[in-house]
């Protein structure tokens, strides 16, 4: 089968369902293209011709007057297999199928889908969907999704794949809301009549611009060619999955999404944690583990420690950390006379480390500061957790981000408690600059577990060469 590949780095597009209706999708898509600057050719089809938004629509798609890479179909599912056929007949390397309509309806939505099937495999043409938005490149600025716009394009590290209608466009959406995460490549495999997580997997783990890798999940295609690429990506880069079906329910929902097959949950749970990929729970949990992996380096160990000025805050961090399996790092001895600089008190500059009200005669600054070299530099912990309140001066935290542009040898995470509108200026200034902010610290603390167990994966695997 064709790489994927020629088809993510598409050089031209047609739009097959282009209306001259300003409003529909096939229209919208023609615009979107524009706008993010896809420099690629691109034309649209319509029976009727025209144009639309200054790009021409051709009467079919042998008319149009160059080689097509990739084709997007925003048509009902019974035109779909002709339309096919006339991409064969063009040499069309890849199509994506957007309609609902298949084999999550019904016999006939299944009918056509098995048709879809057969052509694709007769052709060698690679398809995606149906049920799907497609695609997005944003280093080439391609995209497949109808309500793109240029900020979503922007090139992040984050391949991401959906077995999903609308999710990796929602996702994109949502992320590209958020400072400093942007999708390197997107994929929405939906019905996956064709390109399946396999696919996706092994697109990823070669691609240099993808750091790490998020899959949607609700079932799997083929288990054991699915496992063979994951212990390979695994090996390369993170990847973290969202397996969505978890209970009786939401398998039987899935079913009905995608026309997904239920996969024994415990079964999969084992398999992926076996080869070292990381399953979370939601988008929540999939955003804050992303903002640990992306800015901040692997642990070398499981030793936390706590900077705090909430005892209470420090005590459930402590039992969130026990309860993942991690340690509650022991300060030797030279950190503690350091740390004793800015902490007069004694009991307090053991961990977790108390800095209030020492930290109002020094300054936040300078306390937070001398506290932190002296963490990175002990020998005896593996990462840092500070636990602040939200202050009105976001800038007050501008000397630990110096350091730590100096200094990665450990993860640091932030938690800020406080005034909604101080913390949300404060987590900005933190995730523009590169440290990961979060709402509690048990937070960060599950992330620096989900690090932790990636790490000694790489660990193992490094031995094993």
């Amino acid at each position: 089968m064709r790489p994927i590949r020629e088809i993510l780095e598409a050089k031209s597009v047609a739009v097959i369902g282009a209306s001259r209706d300003q409003e529909k999708p096939g229209a919208q898509l023609l615009k979107v293209l524009k706008e993010v600057g896809y420099q690629g050719c691109v034309a649209g089809v319509n029976p009727q011709g025209g144009e639309v938004f200054g790009t021409l629509l051709y009467r079919n798609l042998q008319e149009v007057p160059f080689n097509v890479d990739l084709a997007v179909m925003l048509i009902p599912p019974r035109f779909v297999p002709e339309a096919l056929r006339e991409c064969a007949r063009k040499g069309v390397k890849g199509v994506v199928i957007s309609a609902e309509g298949f084999a999550e309806t019904g016999p006939q939505g299944a009918k056509y889908q098995e048709e879809v099937s057969a052509i694709l495999k007769s052709t060698g043409m690679r398809g995606f969907g149906p049920n799907t938005l497609g695609l997005v490149n944003t280093a080439t600025k391609l995209t497949t999704s109808y309500f793109a716009t240029a900020r979503m394009l922007m090139p992040g590290s984050i391949g991401f794949a959906a077995q999903s209608g609308i999710f990796v466009g929602a996702l994109l959406r949502y992320l590209s809301s958020l400072d400093g995460l942007h999708l390197s490549k997107g994929i929405g495999l939906g019905n996956k009549v064709d390109v399946n997580e396999s696919d996706a997997l092994s697109y990823f783990m070669d691609d240099e611009q993808t750091r790490i890798i998020g899959l949607y999940l609700e079932d799997v295609k083929d288990g054991r060619l699915f496992l063979e690429n994951l212990k390979k990506a695994v090996a390369k880069k993170p990847v973290l999955i969202i397996k969505s079906g978890r209970t009786q329910a939401g398998a039987t929902a899935s079913a009905s999404h995608t026309a997904s097959l239920a996969v024994e949950d415990a079964v999969f749970d084992g398999v992926i944690r076996q080869v070292g990929a990381i399953r979370l729970t939601g988008i929540d949990d999939f955003v804050r583990t992303l903002r640990g992996f992306l800015n901040m380096p692997l642990p070398v160990g499981d030793r936390l420690a706590f900077v705090t000025y909430s005892g209470a805050q420090a005590i459930m961090s402590i039992d969130a950390a026990v309860e993942q399996g991690l340690q509650v790092a022991r300060l030797g001895e030279a950190t503690q006379k350091r740390i004793a600089g800015v902490i007069a008190t004694p009991s307090k500059t053991r961990n977790p480390i108390d800095i209030f009200p020492d930290w109002l005669a020094h300054g936040y600054e300078k306390t937070t500061s001398e506290i932190l070299k002296a963490l990175l530099d002990d020998k005896d912990v593996d990462g840092i957790v500070f636990i602040s309140f939200a202050d009105a001066r976001p800038e007050v935290y501008q000397s630990m981000v110096d350091i730590l542009r100096q200094d990665r040898r450990k993860p640091v995470f932030i938690s800020l408690l406080g005034d909604k509108k101080d913390k949300e200026a404060c987590q900005s200034f933190l995730d523009v600059n590169g440290l990961p902010c979060y709402d509690f610290p048990e937070y960060a603390v599950r992330v620096f577990a989900h690090m932790r167990q990636y790490s000694q994966i790489k660990e193992k695997i490094n031995k094993q060469k």
